[in-house]
């Protein structure tokens, strides 16, 4: 169970480093970066700083060997926004949340339309059903008896 201060001192880092990273680095390795969360230890000490990188895996790896380059820095502006007796060591992991989150998307996308597809033509609303019934009731009154079927007026001064 996380402490109330560990928690905050999370937060504070991660808007540190965010804030560092849009505003600070110039490294152009560093590009499409996001920071996720931040975990920190109980003594303070380490902070594990979860990124999302856009782009492929070459642009994610330079994304975090840019970051892990660029930690002293960051860390002098935690230091310098954050009051702690120890400046947490930071760690860069690279977050694949997002990514999966992508790819059980698109799994899902590829193997629903086919079970849509089924349930939309079984569909009592759906319009390919409602012409089947039009159809249907255009045979039955073809196939009604003649004393069901309604005559014109000069049909029916025709047959007296």
């Amino acid at each position: 169970m996380s402490s109330r201060r560990v928690l905050k001192v999370a937060e504070a880092v991660r808007e540190v480093v965010a804030m560092a990273i849009i505003t600070d680095l110039r490294d152009p390795r560093i590009q499409g970066v996001t920071v996720t969360f931040v975990e920190v230890s109980a003594d303070l000490r380490l902070a594990k700083v979860h990124v999302s990188v856009m782009g492929d895996e070459t642009q994610q790896n330079l994304s975090l060997r840019g970051l892990q380059n660029s930690a002293g820095y960051l860390q002098q502006k935690i230091s310098n926004r954050v009051d702690l007796r120890y400046t947490p060591t930071l760690k860069f992991v690279l977050d694949r949340g997002i990514k999966n989150a992508f790819e059980v998307t698109r799994i899902l996308e590829e193997v629903l339309p086919a079970e849509r597809a089924e349930q939309a033509a079984n569909e009592p609303g759906n319009e390919s059903a409602d012409n089947e019934s039009a159809d249907n009731n255009t045979a039955d009154n073809e196939s009604a008896e003649p004393d069901q079927v309604e005559s014109t007026p000069e049909e029916a001064s025709g047959q007296e």
